[in-house]
């Protein structure tokens, strides 16, 4: 039985599903708990006529429910299917749009790999970020050039809707809106059961197919390592780079081909995160907080908060406080 108040999550299966994305919501979602270890989310799968859904791996499943539980959902999530692959539809059929059209404006529309092309078709990413599975970015962003398509991040948050890269971005996306939801407590949690980081570094730029290097070439990974564990110390490009043992450019183009973006771009998104498990989980200062997290001043941390999250360090604070 639904417990009042609870999060409502409507997975819509289409034609074709890949069958370990359809399972990723009712996987991570259903793994998190409030502090009496009650479910803090239900979870439904649905189909466009309520009839069983082929899925790409060779068996039918039977969905439970129809197109009416987008009616009641509060956030909706739309894996890919194989239909879509490679770009294929730039048109959706005529039930897929009459499902969409159930959805109650408001509610957040979530896509895995290409169930953007879902999203796009629908018209619900016109003159938004988004972004979808490396390999058929480009074809995407010709299909539908009035979307700003990032090919290079795993998942883009952009409010009421939101898009996932490839396959285990979904995962990765799931737990960022956790962690919005309810906080980094309750998503590291789901990612301790699920038995997968709570965070991954860089985006698909890091995945996608490049020549194989020369197994000689060192790499960043024992540098970026080494910098976490000293993030309230200044850590300028050139310690970076002398711990590595490389020189200032090749430091810096190795980091971006490894990590997808810039040392410093990187830097700034590891303090970020972990100002936020401080401010979440205890009830040090703003100005310790930003000390700790290597940001110097409260006022730094306040303008780095502001620019990348939109709030300031106390209202996320308020948030997560009523939240828990």
């Amino acid at each position: 039985m639904e417990r009042r108040g609870r999060h409502r999550v409507a997975v819509l299966a289409l034609d074709g599903v890949y069958a370990f994305e359809l399972g990723i919501p009712s996987r991570v979602f259903g793994t998190a708990l409030d502090d009496r270890r009650r479910p803090l989310y239900d979870v439904v799968v649905c189909a466009v006529d309520g009839g069983p859904v082929r899925t790409d791996s060779g068996f039918t499943v039977a969905v439970e429910h129809g197109p009416e539980a987008l009616e009641r959902a509060d956030t909706v999530v739309i894996p890919p299917t194989r239909d879509f692959d490679r770009g294929a539809a730039d048109e959706l059929p005529g039930p897929v749009a009459a499902a969409l059209a159930r959805i109650r404006p408001g509610t957040r529309i979530v896509s895995f790999c290409n169930a953007s092309y879902v999203l796009a078709a629908a018209g619900l990413l016109d003159g938004r970020p988004a972004t979808t599975h490396w390999q058929v970015a480009r074809d995407f962003q010709r299909a539908f050039p009035r979307i700003k398509v990032d090919a290079d991040v795993l998942f883009v948050d952009d409010g009421d809707v939101l898009t996932a890269a490839g396959v285990a971005a979904g995962i990765d996306l799931c737990l960022h809106i956790v962690r919005a939801d309810h906080g980094a407590a309750v998503a590291n949690h789901v990612a301790r059961v699920c038995v997968v980081p709570p965070w991954r570094d860089g985006g698909q730029a890091q995945y996608i197919e490049r020549p194989v290097p020369e197994p000689t070439l060192a790499t960043t990974a024992a540098t970026r390592a080494w910098a976490l564990e000293r993030l309230q110390e200044p850590l300028p490009l050139g310690e970076l780079a002398a711990h590595a043992r490389m020189s200032l450019r090749t430091f810096t183009r190795r980091f971006q081909e490894e990590v997808g973006m810039s040392p410093g771009r990187w830097l700034t998104g590891q303090r970020i995160e972990l100002a936020r498990q401080l401010l979440e989980s205890s009830d040090l200062p703003v100005d310790v907080v930003a000390h700790r997290a290597g940001f110097g001043t409260g006022n730094s941390l306040r303008q780095h908060m502001r620019s990348v999250l939109g709030v300031s360090p106390a209202a996320y604070r308020r948030t997560f406080t009523a939240a828990r």
